[in-house]
């Protein structure tokens, strides 16, 4: 009689899924008994799911979305705190990751990246759904920076949530530390749309319907545009970005493009 395997522990069970379809690389948080925090392991296998995204060239959109109630916890505390003995001697040993991680890689990739958050985001989980050049979230959704309640502060997160709140807002979500629903997470800038659970898949499928009509040399230009523009004095800006204008326009994609336009047809980029 064969003797089945032993079933998997939840620390060998993975934690990020992924799946690809017509241009659009999903990535799934996946472990939503710790609510999806950004244990170790979650954020090797996001990582690693990224690289995917980056190097496959038939990826035109990436989502990113979750099981459970959860989208993202932040940080595992239990790693951090020193409560899991083990954990604790792994952080110590091993190299800690890259500061930025996939915050910064999400930022400056060349593809567009959609957050489908299905769940609350808190600490780091809303410094990923900020991340995102889009967001939609359903409204009942609680998030915010409870990290000063814990003894520290939302240092890496800042990098990408500043950039697109006013600092008055920054200052007070920061230092009260309170959680918010997804409406105020939305006026504050740090997501693009809540809605009603019901209508979170149209509203996604609405806007990678979108994505996947703009050319993808078109689509990395305009993060360019985004994330660099604002940080050049009003001179310089204005003579980079009318060198690249004209590199768009002279480049095949730019010019193939035009001539579907003029003659009514949809570009090779579209699937």
């Amino acid at each position: 009689m064969a003797i089945e395997p032993p079933a998997p522990t939840n620390e060998h069970k993975p934690k990020v899924t992924t799946s690809l379809a017509k241009g659009v690389f999903t990535i799934t948080l996946a472990d939503p008994d710790r609510r999806n925090a950004l244990s170790r392991q979650l954020s090797r296998e996001l990582s690693a799911a990224i690289d995917e995204a980056e190097t496959n060239d038939t990826v035109r959109v990436v989502v990113v979305t979750n099981d459970g109630n959860t989208f993202c916890a932040g940080a595992d505390l239990s790693e951090r705190s020193g409560s899991d003995e083990s954990a604790a001697a792994q952080l110590a040993a091993e190299p800690e990751p890259d500061p930025l991680g996939f915050f910064g890689r999400i930022r400056r990739s060349r593809k567009p990246y959609v957050g489908r958050i299905k769940g609350h985001a808190v600490a780091g989980g809303l410094g990923l759904a900020a991340a995102m050049d889009i967001s939609v979230a359903i409204d009942t959704a609680k998030m915010g920076f409870s990290e000063v309640r814990i003894g520290v502060a939302p240092a890496i997160i800042s990098v990408v949530c500043l950039p697109k709140m006013r600092a008055s807002d920054a200052s007070a979500a920061f230092l009260r530390g309170n959680r918010f629903l997804a409406p105020e997470a939305q006026r504050l800038g740090l997501i693009n749309h809540a809605v009603p659970a019901a209508e979170l898949d149209t509203t996604v499928d609405s806007i990678v319907t979108d994505l996947l009509l703009g050319g993808p040399n078109a689509l990395a230009a305009s993060k360019q545009l985004i994330n660099d523009v604002t940080s050049m004095p009003f001179d310089e800006a204005i003579i980079w970005a009318q060198k690249l204008s004209a590199r768009l326009f002279e480049s095949a994609e730019g010019q193939q493009g035009m001539q579907a336009f003029l003659d009514k047809r949809n570009p090779n980029w579209v699937l």
